[in-house]
Order: structure tokens, then C-alpha cells, then sequence
């Protein structure tokens, strides 16, 4: 039903116009500021700051612009608070209205969706200059809270009501309105995301019950926090794309259908533009005969909804956490944090602690959970974490329960119905599982495919290194890729100095190259024995004094994570082997860890090819050397793209 009443929205949604037609109070004037917008919260901060320097204390006349920053981050508060939790896939995932992602271009435009804070708490300092009497408002006032209530019924629902149908006709919409709508999947944020003459007029909205209860005498510093974080409270339900309202509760009330709306009956708005204009009394709609019919019919069918009846994803990419600061680059975390590659942040450091403590109880509690997801060519593709960071694979301890994790992840892809399960990083270690062989020996019946990707890791590093190349330094060597490198350049006729401090180790790789390539493969137990070659392969740590022994102009290739610090200014460092997904993709708007926009771990795009290509085997184990090449060309030929 959402989508037929989407595809109705489509055929009504009016041309929108190019940004040189802007109309006049369309943009922000702090527009050209970017991030230094928040300079203008100086003034207020430096008057409460002056005032505890001069005074050693604030004085009555300047407490309410503590007020002002108080209640103003407060309200940024409730919009992060709320845009996590529509971002908690594994929580909410089965009452999603719109089923779509929300797409990099869409986080973008609403980058700076708090602009309407900074605008409100300079409209409310104006009016404290403006009206002294509000500096010296009393904490509660219980009268207040009455003539407020009727204040918002009587007159902030109605205004709203016929500005917002205003805003709907087609001289006001394509020049003011359409931006609001231009959020393909809205989210709390798109709250926010609007033109400054709208976010005028919606002060003038919220002005009306706080200033006008005021104003009559019955104001208080209370009421102002009330109802502001009420109002936001409820405009992020609205635009949060989950349905939290359980229609039980309309069922026992059938009044309350008309006093309060859900997140479904908004949505509707943004679906059929038509309809559903109130800010939250659907009373008004009622009223003008403006309430779209399958509201509450759309309503009743998402609250019911079940993890049961959510779509089977076709792939799924089994991932874990890095470590802790990585941690808050998830989706819920942080969104806009996500949508960009992975760095480390000044504003994360306070949040440390608590990151600790949450992987602390993951580690207890915890089990698998949906992160994330994106469509490629009508296939559901969704990516599982394991609740483990990266040290604790190196903890002995832990192995078991690691392996436990991932063995009951594949498990339910496979009673689910998943084709395949692709692995990431250290879930497909060899001295844990070996490299997934564990759990296809053990389930020998599993209809789901597990792939470790790595055929496809080996070969976008080996078409990284130039052709004419005719001789390596290989570290890591007897690893899976190690191996599988080693092997396929020494058929290639090119020379691989493999740093194994293991004889037999390297004898073993050696005896599987045919005959006539063994004498490429050459075993050396220093980094100085590669002081002459130009070209690295590292597959294992490398500290900078290892580093010292490679030649000027060195490139290192690498496959380890996490990647090595490149501490020579006089040789390059390749990036981990990584694969541009395909530009249909749909719905994406996170980065994978430290990979660019669009860009995946070249594992993760194995068991993408591995699904486009319906292949049935599992992909476990070493690694095929004949099958390199062949996983390439299919990754270029479902439109995967090196970087």
C-alpha cells in the first residue's frame, strides 16, 4: 500500500526550481557561513559568561540567556535522540513506513537541519531585550499551562493548518515549500529541513501559546521548556518513519484519532501532498475535509506488522566493530557522522567512556543485529554486525563465542532464507574459523552460501600492481591472500620475496606453484633483504623502523587492518583493496569504516559478485588461485568499478 500511495505522490509532485530562482527569504542568511554559524550563539554565550566573570555569579537580568542555550541544545537533544532511534534498524525495522534508504544526497541537503535552532534562539533573545518582563518569569505557573493548551488548539493549530495548505499551492510551493518535500525518505532531521521564510512563520506559531500566556500574566520558565521540547518531540514523530503509536490505543480511544497525529498519518502527507495538513491535531483535516482515507487503515496495517513480515534480505555482509572510536561511526550513532569516511574526531573523545560501557554490555547481552542497508537491481542487501570489536579476536578467551555469534548468524540467513552470507574482516580469520570452513563443515546442508570474499580482495590487489613489475616484497605471506598472491604473481613470472620466518611454511606454498614458476618464489627472513625492491605487498603490521628498509619511491600495497601508518613522505600507500559499487545501487547513505562514498571493502564486493553470479558453492578456506581471475572479470561485468 506504501508504495501505490507513493507512486501517487510521484505522479502529483510539481517541478521544483533551480537554485538561482530562489525566492526572496528562501535561503538562510547565515547560509555562506557553513559551520561557523554557530558564532552567532556568541553573543548569547558571552553575555552569560561575562556576567559570571563580573558578577561570580549570573545576574537575574541574564539567567534567561543560560536559558536560551540550555533549551536550545536541549531541542537539538530530542532531534538526535529521535534520529537514532529511527536509525536502530534492528528495533524498528518491521514499522518503517517508507521501506527506502535515505541516500548521501539527502543527508547532505539536510546537513545543516538545525538552522531553525540557531534562528529560534536568536528570535528569543531579541524578545527578552524586547520585553523585560520575560527575564523575570517564575519557574511554574499551573494556570499557564491551560490558557497554553488553548492557545495552541485555538490558534497555533488552525494558523498552521491554513499556512501550511498556502504553502501547498503551486506559486508558494515551487518557490518556498518543495524544499521540505525534496526528502525522498523523511527522517527526524527533515523536520528541520525547510526555507527560512517557513521557519518565520512556524515561529510565529510557537510564539502564540509561550509569549501569549505570557503575556496574559501566566508564563513561566517551565512552560517555555515544556512546550517548546513538546512541540519538537512531537514534529520528530511525525517525520520519523516509524510508526510508534500502536493502534490498540485508537481503538480504545477513538477520539484521540483527531487530537493527535502518527508518524504514519504525516507520512501520507509527504506521499499524497493532497492531504493530512495538520501540525498535530488531525482535528483541522477533519474539519476541511482534507484527511486522507487510508490514514488509519495504512496505520493499523504498520503498527500489526511483525519482524516476520519484513522482506528477506538476498545478500547479507557480516561485519564487526574495528574498535571503539569506530563504534561511533554507526548510522544511529551519528548519521551525518556516518555518511562520510571514518576519521577520528575531536567531539569523540568525550564520548569514549560511554562507548566503553555500551561494548561492555554488547559483550554480555548482545547478539547480532542489522546495521544497515542498501538495494542493488530490486535485491535486498543488508549488512548483520557481530556485537565484538576488533581486539577481542585476539583475546583466546573469546574465540568460542565469537564463533558462536557468527555460526548463529548463518544460521538464521539460512532458515530466513538468505542466498549468501559474505564475511568480513577477522569473522573469517583462519585461526578462528578457518576462514569459514568451520561452519560449512559443520552444516554441510546449508542452503545459504558462505563466502569469505577474498578471491575477489586478492584480485583488485594484484591489478593494482603494474604489469611491467618483475619483482615483490611480500609480508604476510602464508596467509589466505598471502598465499593466493604469492602463487598467482609467481605464474606470472615475477619474483615474490616472502618475509616467513617458517621454512616449512614456505616450502609448503612453493610445492603448490607448478614446477617451472617455484624458483620465483624466493623465502627471505628480513625487511633488509627488500632494501632494493620498489614494490611492497603488505599483509601483516609494518612499523616505521620496517618501513625504513624499503627504497624512495616505494609504493606499498597492504591488505592488513588496520592499515599501516604511511610514515614515508618519499614512497606512496595504497588504500585496502576496496570496490566501487555499481550506480544503481539504491538507498545507500553510510561508509564502509574508512571507504569513500559508494565505496566498499573488495570482500564485501566478492560476496556481492558472488550473489549477482548465483554461484553455489561456498566460498571458504584458501583461496582458488584459478578463480582470480574469473571473480574479476565478473565484478567489471556487473558494472563494479576498481578504485
Amino acid at each position: 500500500m506504501v508504495e501505490k500511495e507513493k507512486g501517487e505522490m510521484e505522479n502529483k509532485r510539481i517541478s521544483t526550481p533551480k537554485r538561482g530562482d530562489e525566492a526572496p527569504l528562501f535561503s538562510w542568511p547565515w547560509e555562506n557561513l557553513n559551520n561557523f554559524k554557530y558564532l552567532l550563539y556568541g553573543p548569547i554565550a558571552g553575555k552569560v559568561l561575562y556576567s559570571i566573570y563580573k558578577e561570580k555569579t549570573i545576574k537575574n537580568d541574564d539567567i534567561w540567556c543560560l536559558h536560551i542555550l540550555i533549551l536550545f541544545g536541549l531541542r537539538a537533544l530530542v532531534h538526535q535522540l529521535w534520529s537514532t532511534y529511527s536509525n536502530m534498524l534492528f528495533l524498528n525495522r518491521a514499522h518503517r513506513i517508507n521501506q527506502q534508504g535515505v541516500e548521501f544526497s539527502q543527508i547532505d541537503a539536510e546537513w545543516h537541519w538545525d538552522n531553525f535552532l540557531i534562528l529560534g534562539a536568536v528570535l528569543s533573545y531579541l524578545s527578552c531585550l524586547s520585553f523585560p518582563f520575560l527575564t523575570n518569569l517564575p519557574i511554574w505557573d499551573s494556570r499557564g499551562l491551560l490558557i497554553c493548551l488553548i492557545l495552541h488548539i485555538g490558534i497555533s493549530e488552525p494558523l498552521y493548518y491554513l499556512m501550511h495548505r498556502l504553502f501547498h499551492f503551486p506559486g508558494l510551493f515551487q518557490k518556498y515549500h518543495w524544499l521540505h518535500h525534496s526528502s525522498k525518505v523523511i527522517s527526524p532531521f527533515t523536520a528541520g529541513h525547510a526555507s527560512f521564510l517557513e521557519h518565520l512563520l512556524l515561529c510565529v506559531v510557537i510564539g502564540t501559546p509561550t509569549l501569549g500566556t505570557a503575556f496574559i500574566g501566566h508564563g513561566s520558565v517551565g512552560l517555555m521548556y515544556s512546550y517548546l521540547l513538546v512541540f519538537d518531540f512531537l514534529r520528530c514523530l511525525g517525520h520519523s518513519n516509524v510508526e510508534v503509536l500502536p493502534c490498540s490505543l485508537f481503538q480504545a480511544i477513538p477520539l484521540l484519532k483527531y487530537l493527535i497525529y502518527t508518524p504514519t498519518y504525516h507520512s501520507l502527507h509527504h506521499m499524497d501532498m493532497g492531504t493530512n495538513f495538520c501540525l498535530f491535531m488531525p482535528l483541522y483535516d477533519k474539519l476541511w475535509n482534507t484527511i486522507n482515507m487510508n490514514s488509519w487503515t495504512l496505520h493499523k496495517e504498520i503498527s500489526s506488522r511483525t519482524s516476520a513480515d519484513c522482506r528477506v534480505p538476498d545478500f547479507v555482509f557480516l561485519v564487526h566493530g574495528v574498535d571503539i572510536m569506530s563504534g561511533m561511526h554507526a548510522p544511529f550513532v551519528f548519521r551525518s557522522f556516518s555518511s562520510i569516511p571514518f576519521s577520528i574526531k575531536p567531539f569523540l573523545f568525550p564520548m569514549w567512556p560511554y562507548t566503553f560501557i555500551v561494548m561492555l554490555v554488547m559483550w554480555a547481552k548482545s547478539r547480532t543485529f542489522l546495521l544497515s542497508f542498501y538495494n542493488l537491481r530490486g535485491r535486498l542487501h543488508q549488512t548483520w554486525t557481530v556485537p565484538r570489536f576488533g581486539f577481542q579476536y585476539f583475546l583466546p578467551f573469546a574465540a568460542e563465542g565469537i564463533n558462536t555469534q557468527i555460526e548463529e548468524a548463518i544460521l538464521k540467513a539460512d532458515k530466513i532464507g538468505v542466498k549468501v552470507i559474505s564475511l568480513a574482516a577477522l569473522n573469517k580469520n583462519e585461526g578462528l574459523n578457518g576462514g569459514g570452513k568451520r561452519f560449512t563443515d559443520k552444516h554441510p546442508d546449508l542452503r545459504v552460501r558462505v563466502v569469505h570474499g577474498n578471491t575477489l580482495t586478492a584480485a583488485a590487489i594484484l591489478n593494482e600492481i603494474p604489469k611491467d613489475v618483475d619483482e615483490v616484497f611480500l609480508t604476510g605471506a602464508t596467509s589466505k591472500l598471502g598465499r593466493a598472491i604469492a602463487l598467482y604473481l609467481a605464474r606470472r613470472k615475477v619474483k615474490v620475496l616472502m618475509l616467513t620466518l617458517s621454512k616449512e611454511r614456505f616450502l609448503k606454498i612453493q610445492e603448490e606453484a607448478p614446477v617451472d614458476c617455484q624458483k620465483y618464489l624466493v623465502q627471505v627472513t628480513k625487511y633488509q633483504a627488500a632494501k632494493h625492491c620498489k614494490t611492497w605487498i603488505i599483509g601483516k603490521w609494518t612499523t616505521p623502523r620496517q618501513q625504513y628498509h624499503a627504497p624512495s619511491g616505494t609504493h606499498f600495497h597492504q591488505f592488513v587492518v588496520p592499515p599501516v601508518i604511511p610514515f614515508r613522505r618519499d614512497c606512496t600507500y595504497g588504500k585496502l583493496a576496496a570496490m566501487r559499487l555499481p550506480d544503481d545501487v539504491e538507498g545507500l547513505g553510510s561508509c564502509e569504516y574508512t571507504m569513500e562514498r559508494g565505496v566498499v571493502h573488495a570482500c564485501h564486493a566478492g560476496g556481492v559478485v558472488h550473489f549477482l553470479e548465483g554461484w553455489k558453492h561456498h566460498e571458504v578456506g584458501a583461496i582458488d588461485v584459478d578463480q582470480i581471475d574469473v571473480v574479476w572479470e565478473a565484478a567489471l561485468r556487473h558494472g563494479l568499478k576498481p578504485v
